[in-house]
């Protein structure tokens, strides 16, 4: 007899494999992973001739457990939340991020129509993922896919960005309540708005959709 988590498991395969083909019929190199560790061996592989990889910041990339690989490898990382850093050297670091080899992050929410939104409190992630670098590798857990575009802006306000500012000890509201309250807050991260359509004319996206859950 099938189980309920295989059949859920069947379910969440038929939403990555729907975002996939979306994602290609909208220009993007898209590809679907069964396992996080068959995405981290395609980043691995896309890394081999890059020299320095930017980090977004991303729950996703940590779960990964991506960047000690990368790491061994020889590949400079640009992660402006490594510990230590100063507010000059974290702003260098993001602008470096603009044009380095190979970027990789997350994005907050992926429609099964092919399109990706996120919501930036700085701007360096969103500006990373369609123009500068090299290439651009983002991976999206099956957590993140929605129906619309409309659903993705309201995932990322009722769940993502509550969850983040809390990760960042902000003194938001959402930090408190857990619920998104638009507030205006000194230290609000709802900032810039993005949505990717399609690719951008002249950057190399590659879409990497797991189906296990990652990130927010």
């Amino acid at each position: 007899m099938t189980s309920s988590k295989e059949i859920l498991n069947w379910a969440y395969e038929k939403n990555c494999q729907k975002a996939v083909e979306s994602l290609k019929k909208n220009g993007f190199t898209a590809v679907y992973c069964t396992t996080r560790k068959e995405a981290v061996d395609y980043i691995v592989n896309q890394a081999k001739e890059a020299s320095t990889i930017g980090f977004g910041g991303s729950m996703t990339l940590v779960e990964l457990n991506v960047a000690e690989v990368l790491k061994e490898m020889g590949k400079e990382l640009l992660n402006h939340n490594a510990p230590n850093l100063s507010s000059e050297e974290k702003m260098a670091i993001r602008r470096r991020q603009l044009t380095c080899d190979l970027f990789l992050t997350s994005t907050n929410a992926l429609t099964l129509t092919g399109n990706l939104v996120n919501i930036d409190g700085t701007g360096n992630r969103a500006a990373s993922m369609f123009f500068g670098p090299r290439k651009i590798i983002i991976i999206a857990g099956r957590n993140k896919i929605v129906g619309s575009i409309e659903e993705g802006l309201n995932r990322i306000k009722m769940y993502a960005a509550p969850a983040n500012a809390r990760r960042l000890n902000l003194s938001t509201p959402c930090a408190s309540t857990g619920f998104c309250a638009d507030c205006n807050s000194p230290e609000r991260i709802c900032r810039i708005t993005t949505i990717l359509e399609r690719k951008p004319l002249l950057t190399d996206i590659h879409v990497l959709v797991v189906n296990e859950d990652l990130g927010f």
